[in-house]
C-alpha cells in the first residue's frame, strides 16, 4: 500500500448515515433513537482495512426517540447530561480484517467523560464512484454495551420484577464517507 493511500481521507457524509441505538424497555419491547446531527472521519485504504483509523464525534443532544419528553429525559443528568457532557466520541485503535469482508473495529467510546473499549463488528464496502465522480466507501457497524459502565444508571423497577429501562444497549452504524482531495 503506498503512503498516499495510507493517508486517505474519507469524510463521513451526514445525509447518507444514521448512528442509531436501541434498548429493551419493560423488558417486552424495544426502542430505538438515533442522534441527528455527528461528523466523522475514516483515513486510510478501504482494500486495506488493517490500515483504517476512524473517528467520529455525536451531538449528545441531538438525541431522538421520536418522543420529546424522553429525548428531554436521556438529555438529562439522568442520563447523557448534555449540560456537562455535550458530546459522545469513538476513536479507533485498531481494525482486524475477520474474512468474508467482516472486521472487527477496536476503539475507544466515550460517554459522559467515561472512556472504555468497544469492539465494533463492521463490514466496509466499496469504494465506489457516485454520479457526481466522488469516490465513496461505507461501513455498517454494530456493538453492545452496558449503559451502566458510562454511568448511564437512571431505572426504575417494575412491580412485576426487573427494570424499565435494560442495562444492555444495540449500536448501529450505517455510515458513507466521501474520499477528500
Amino acid at each position: 500500500m503506498s503512503t498516499a493511500a495510507a493517508d486517505t481521507r474519507w469524510n463521513v457524509d451526514p445525509t447518507h448515515t444514521v448512528v442509531e441505538f436501541a434498548v429493551r424497555h419493560m423488558m417486552i419491547s424495544t426502542v430505538k433513537g438515533v442522534f441527528k446531527k455527528f461528523h466523522g472521519t475514516i483515513y486510510g485504504d478501504p482494500s486495506d482495512p488493517a490500515s483504517l483509523r476512524l473517528e467520529g464525534e455525536v451531538d449528545a443532544a441531538s438525541v431522538d426517540t421520536g418522543v420529546e419528553d424522553r429525548d428531554n429525559h436521556l438529555r438529562s443528568p439522568d442520563f447523557f447530561d448534555v449540560e456537562n457532557h455535550p458530546t459522545i466520541t469513538y476513536r479507533s485503535r485498531q481494525v482486524r480484517p475477520l474474512g468474508d469482508g467482516e472486521v472487527e473495529i477496536i476503539g475507544d467510546l466515550t460517554i459522559r467523560g467515561i472512556t472504555r473499549e468497544v469492539p465494533l463488528k463492521a463490514r466496509i464496502e466499496g469504494p465506489g464512484k457516485d454520479p457526481w465522480g466522488n469516490q465513496r466507501i461505507a461501513i455498517e457497524a454494530t456493538a453492545r454495551i452496558n449503559r451502566e459502565d458510562f454511568d448511564l444508571k437512571w431505572n426504575a423497577v417494575l412491580e412485576t420484577g426487573g427494570v424499565l429501562v435494560s442495562k444492555d444497549v444495540t449500536i448501529n452504524l450505517h455510515a458513507e464517507a466521501v474520499q477528500q482531495a
